[in-house]
C-alpha cells in the first residue's frame, strides 16, 4: 500500500494561489511513485485545482466538506454531485474545526460519512481527543465513541474507501505534536476499536496521523509501523515544504 499523504489547505488560498501552488506542486512531483497524494483545496478553488490537474495521475483531488443530500434547499451547501464535477473523489468527515467549530453533530458526522460512501467517495474520517479530554484520561473513550457512531451502520462492501486520520484536537495549529508514544497509543487504540466495530474488515482501513505534520518531525512520524500516512495542515500551504515531506515520508 502507498503511504498517503493529504493536505488540508483549509480556509486559504485564493483560486489563483490554489491554481499556482498546483502547478508548483506538479513539477516538484513529477518523480513520485510512492506516495498517494490527495489536496482538500476551498469549495471555490476547486474548479482552478481540477483544471491544472487535467491528465495528471500524480495528485488526486478531495473535498473539505459537503451537505448529505443530492440535491435541495440547503442554502450555502454543496452536494457530492457538484464535487464530483471537479472530479473530487475524496471527502473529509469529521474533522476537528467541524465538530468543535462549527458544531457537527455524532449524528450529521454518521449520515455524512455514510452518504458519502454510498456516493462512492473515498473518505477520511478525522477522530481525536480535545485537551480537556485529553486531561481527564478520556483518549479511548473519545475514540470509540467517534469510531462507533460514524461506522457502525456502514456497509461492508463500502469500508475500502474508509481512511481513519488521528487528529489530537490539542495539538493541531499549536506547533505542538504528539509523542510518538502518544500516536502509537492512539492508533492502536482506534485499530483496537475498528476490529471491535467492523471485525474482519478493519484490517483493511488505513491510519493516517495529522496534528502539526512538519518537514521537521515527518521522518520520525511515518516510520512508525502504526501510520500509514498523514495529514498535513499548515505545512502543505508551500508547495516547497508540502513536497519536501512527501519526499521525506519516502526516503
Amino acid at each position: 500500500m502507498k503511504t498517503i499523504i493529504a493536505a488540508n489547505w483549509k480556509m486559504n488560498k485564493t483560486p489563483l494561489e490554489a491554481q499556482t501552488t498546483t502547478q508548483e506542486l506538479l513539477k516538484l512531483l513529477q518523480s513520485n511513485k510512492n506516495s498517494e497524494i490527495i489536496i482538500f483545496p476551498s469549495f471555490l478553488s476547486l474548479q482552478n485545482v481540477y483544471s491544472t490537474l487535467k491528465g495528471n495521475t500524480t495528485i488526486k483531488l478531495g473535498a473539505q466538506n459537503f451537505y448529505p443530500e443530492n440535491a435541495g434547499a440547503f442554502t450555502g451547501e454543496v452536494s457530492i454531485d457538484m464535487l464530483k464535477e471537479t472530479n473530487c473523489s475524496w471527502v473529509l468527515t469529521g474533522h476537528s474545526e467541524r465538530r468543535h467549530i462549527f458544531k457537527e453533530s455524532l449524528e450529521l458526522i454518521e449520515k455524512k460519512t455514510l452518504f458519502a460512501l454510498e456516493q462512492n467517495m473515498s473518505v477520511i474520517l478525522c477522530v481525536g481527543e480535545t485537551s480537556e479530554e485529553r486531561a481527564k484520561l478520556k483518549l479511548e473513550e473519545t475514540i470509540k465513541q467517534q469510531l462507533l457512531s460514524a461506522l457502525k451502520n456502514a456497509k461492508s462492501n463500502t469500508l475500502s474507501k474508509v481512511y481513519i486520520a488521528y487528529e489530537p484536537v490539542w495539538a493541531i495549529g499549536t506547533g505542538n505534536t504528539a509523542s510518538t508514544n502518544d500516536i502509537i497509543e492512539a492508533h492502536s487504540l482506534i485499530k483496537k476499536h475498528l476490529s471491535l466495530i467492523l471485525e474482519k474488515n478493519s484490517n483493511q482501513i488505513p491510519i493516517l496521523y495529522g496534528g502539526s505534520v512538519t518537514e521537521k518531525n515527518i521522518k520520525e512520524i511515518i516510520s512508525l509501523e502504526e501510520v500509514d500516512g498523514v495529514l498535513v495542515g499548515g505545512a502543505s500551504l508551500q508547495a516547497k515544504s508540502f513536497s519536501s515531506i512527501i519526499f521525506q515520508a519516502n526516503a
